[in-house]
């Protein structure tokens, strides 16, 4: 048995020792119990294993959540909570193409709940931007011919952000060009 120095904070070590002592079926259990813990910890091995018919669908209902809130429910907006998902399935399974979709479905529902409702958050808006230019790079890195659905996805963003306040729309201008022109 591994003994555990308890006046110190546990660490990966302290599990990994545990971990192994523990026989196949042991793990098995420990997975499942974990499975059943929580809905992240299904997600998040649903990804990993590619079970399901859209990993990603978990991860874009929590950026829509957070995005695009039920303001007659008095929901707020979370750009924290919306950033989380996308750092939760770069850890499960990271694939580009997913991690594209979902930063450019984030750009899409911040940039859409901002039109639509005329919010000027500034910390909101600056945090668009940000996700913009991430999405813009991880389209960028992918192969040639899975390119075009999300740039052409991204301009729209663009195109919905000229009306925005603290120069959205003219960074977004600048971030496109700058990406797009340094692609052909």
């Amino acid at each position: 048995m591994v003994i555990v120095n308890k006046s110190s904070k546990p660490s990966w070590a302290d599990i990994k020792g545990r971990l192994s002592e523990f026989d196949r079926v042991g793990l098995l259990g420990l997975v499942q119990d974990l499975y059943t813990a929580n809905k992240d910890n299904q997600a998040f091995l649903h990804a990993r294993f590619g079970l399901g018919d859209d990993v990603l669908k978990p991860y874009k209902i929590v950026v829509d959540r957070w995005l695009w809130p039920d303001v007659f429910k008095n929901q707020l907006t979370s750009v924290a909570k919306a950033k989380k998902a996308i750092s939760d399935y770069k850890k499960a399974i990271g694939r580009p193409e997913g991690l594209a979709e979902l930063m450019v479905f984030y750009c899409e529902r911040a940039a859409g709940f901002c039109d639509d409702i005329g919010m000027d958050d500034e910390i909101f808006l600056l945090a668009l931007v940000r996700m913009y230019e991430q999405a813009l790079k991880a389209t960028i890195n992918l192969p040639v011919g899975r390119r075009e659905t999300f740039l052409s996805r991204l301009d729209a963003v663009r195109r919905v952000s000229d009306n925005f306040g603290y120069g959205v729309g003219d960074d977004m201008n600048v971030l496109f060009a700058e990406y797009v022109s340094d692609d052909s």
